[in-house]
């Protein structure tokens, strides 16, 4: 009979598997891997398709001279009910086919500690997959719950992301406490509000302990994407002029930008059509050097390392009160100081979105500030400078407390046998 329970939080940016002895009733070890895909350039139809998961995508991307097909951001696709299927070479990929992949990287790594072929996994979901949508929420969660068949695990429940961080700290903790939780991932910030207390933690119903939970579909990669349109696209083009017609001048099509600015409409510029107008522009643009950048970005699938450029930034701005944006790829020169400020105003839409949506959840669930007894942020997004400032101008008087923000749902989700007794 096998021991083991996997905590399993399945990321937009990063995912973690904690591994958790039922009997001991102790979390041995936490695997995290990037939530990337590269599928590499030599393939074979008469062999099984060659992949590979998180770090070593990017290493074998780089090598192979940025050639294959690299994926990422996956999780954000699952609600999209547009998306069918996508061909990667000789084969054909649906979103569950996607996520299995990296959900069977990871259990193959904790098969590879415990000894077992642990079938038993308790796998953290958004509040809302996809902003309130009860349609896309389900699509999302039964492609994620195939995903986690096809990968292996045959006993399978489900636990909002947000509970799992608070499972984490209600660890940390001597005594109850109400706990605004807020996790602010790479897709989605979600919040809830909770009764947390040390004794209760190895109950098997804690469902009276649940006040509130909300969520809004805006996170790190809102902020990235912010960020590519203010800094990066000028670099690309996006103020480039073009003659069709003698003496009559137009800027290039701001839209041929906004599908550079996320990663999943890259593939906007697949198609012959979309390929052959932007090959006219460049020509009727004399050949603005700005917009060959566009042009080597798509010809070159340069997307994914100029989004880890920006991420870096978006990491340092959040210890520093500058930092450089800085890129160069294929005669692409990016080299530009960006301050705190310049930075926070960029991204000051997607924060006050967050804002108003957190007003609301707290009116709509009549928490008054006051009854709260301490916050908790977890998430990699929590850590940006905007985020932080937000929480302590909304609740000067209450203290702000954080895990690790990669580990700490994961944890908490391993913590989450007690919905196996239901």
């Amino acid at each position: 009979m096998n021991k083991y329970l996997y905590g399993i939080d399945f990321g937009t940016t990063n995912s973690a598997l904690s591994i958790f002895d039922e009997e001991k009733q102790e979390i041995l070890t936490t695997i995290t891997v990037p939530s990337l895909l590269y599928f590499q350039y030599e393939q074979t139809s008469s062999q099984p398709m060659q992949y590979v998961v998180g770090e070593e995508a990017i290493t074998a991307y780089l090598a192979d001279g940025m050639r294959g097909r690299f994926i990422k951001s996956i999780k954000q696709i699952l609600s999209r009910s547009s998306f069918i299927e996508t061909r990667i070479f000789h084969q054909r990929y649906n979103a569950s086919d996607l996520v299995a992949l990296i959900l069977k990287d990871l259990k193959t790594k904790a098969d590879k500690i415990t000894g077992e072929d642990c079938q038993k996994a308790v796998i953290g979901r958004p509040v809302f997959f996809d902003d309130d949508n009860s349609a896309k929420d389900t699509l999302a969660q039964n492609r994620l719950n195939k995903a986690a068949q096809l990968s292996g695990f045959t006993e399978v429940r489900f636990q909002f992301e947000p509970i799992g961080a608070a499972f984490s700290y209600e660890k940390t903790i001597s005594s109850q406490q109400k706990v605004l939780v807020a996790d602010l991932g790479g897709g989605t910030t979600d919040f809830t509000y909770l009764v947390l207390d040390p004794e209760h933690s190895g109950n098997t119903d804690r469902r009276e302990d649940m006040i509130a939970s909300g969520g809004i579909y805006i996170g790190g990669d809102s902020f990235d994407s912010a960020f590519m349109w203010d800094k990066g696209t000028p670099y690309f083009g996006k103020n480039t002029m073009y003659e069709a017609t003698p003496g009559k001048v137009l800027n290039v099509p701001k839209s041929l930008f906004a599908n550079i600015c996320t990663w999943d409409k890259m593939n906007f510029f697949n198609g012959q059509k979309i390929r052959n107008e932007i090959q006219d522009y460049y020509y009727y643009s004399k050949n603005d050097p700005k917009f060959k950048n566009l042009l080597t970005l798509i010809e070159n699938n340069l997307g994914y390392s100029v989004f880890r450029s920006i991420e870096k930034t978006k990491i340092a701005l959040s210890a520093a009160g500058s930092a450089e944006f800085a890129y160069h790829q294929m005669d692409i020169d990016i080299q530009e100081m960006v301050s705190r400020a310049a930075y926070d105003q960029i991204i000051e839409k997607d924060i006050r979105k967050i804002d108003i949506y957190l007003q609301e959840f707290m009116e709509k669930n009549k928490i008054a500030p006051k009854e709260i007894d301490s916050l908790f942020l977890t998430g990699g997004s929590s850590l940006v400078g905007g985020v932080q400032e937000l929480f302590k101008t909304r609740f000067p008087d209450i203290p702000v407390n954080s895990g690790d923000n990669f580990t700490s749902v994961a944890k908490g989700l391993a913590y989450s046998g007690y919905l196996f007794e239901n």
